[in-house]
């Protein structure tokens, strides 16, 4: 069915990406971050994308999320054309809020990416009622659940969010981009300003959320051991483009790529 511009799924997949260039401008020059990326994703199958700092991986990832707009390829969600242009020349009209709930990001920073004068509660309440029909005590009923459902007790809901760690914020963030029930989660390196038992924690707590929700994630990340233990396929970039790609175990145990061999060396160093 490729060629259809909404409503069908292209193969199966949930997230069928082909052909994506993303070009910055920057202080007058174009600059190619994205070349020639391709991407398939089912639901509930994990894929991680893996690169040094610079080469292209968060880029990807806003693109996803419709943060950035691609150059040149396409970006199809649950079938429906988001964005650039597909091989039969359909161009897409953008996220509209019929398919944008259905992707939702979990940004690196919770203390940059939610706001400090709220309560837990009234974050991931003021998402749900964005979202969901009802009354805005229906959303602060079904925000308590959620934040629960990620291990912040009603208590901790109600609190400010600077008497919250961390790890405790990024588990309100996680709240909050569930708030619209999406099929996909795009987690941009969401435990680099964690320490490390903090990170487990939501590594495991994300497993829980995808098991339960049957949820597709595409996790960016520069740390190998995250993506491994998360992650079913994996992709590594370098200079905007896909150098290796294939299952998580395949690439981390006989890698094809120097690149490839170099970063898992350095994590084994």
């Amino acid at each position: 069915m490729a060629g259809t511009t909404a409503g069908v799924r292209v193969d199966g997949d949930l997230i069928a990406i082909d052909g994506l260039h993303v070009t910055y401008r920057t202080r007058g020059d174009d600059v190619l971050a994205v070349q020639g990326f391709d991407l398939r994703l089912r639901a509930g199958a994990s894929t991680g994308i893996v690169g040094e700092s610079g080469s292209g991986k968060s880029t990807v990832a806003k693109a996803i999320v419709g943060l950035v707009a691609p150059s040149q390829g396409s970006i199809r969600i649950d079938g429906d054309l988001v964005a650039g242009t597909d091989a039969s020349g359909n161009r897409a009209t953008g996220y509209v809020r019929a398919n944008r709930w259905k992707v939702q990001m979990i940004f690196q920073d919770p203390y940059g990416s939610l706001d400090p004068r709220q309560q837990p509660l009234d974050a991931v309440a003021e998402a749900v009622h964005q979202w969901q029909p009802g009354s805005r005590g229906a959303a602060r009923t079904e925000a308590l659940g959620l934040l629960k459902s990620v291990g912040i007790s009603e208590r901790q809901a109600t609190s400010g969010l600077r008497a919250l760690s961390g790890g405790q914020r990024q588990r309100v963030s996680i709240a909050r981009a569930l708030a619209p029930r999406p099929q996909v989660l795009v987690a941009d390196e969401p435990t680099s300003s964690l320490d490390q038992s903090a990170q487990a924690a939501i590594l495991n707590l994300l497993r829980r959320i995808q098991a339960e929700r049957g949820l597709a994630i595409v996790f960016i990340s520069h740390d190998l051991a995250l993506v491994r233990y998360l992650t079913d396929t994996v992709m590594v970039m370098k200079d905007g483009f896909v150098v290796e790609s294939g299952s998580t175990d395949r690439v981390f145990s006989t890698p094809d790529h120097d690149y490839t061999k170099r970063l898992i060396a350095s994590v084994l160093a």
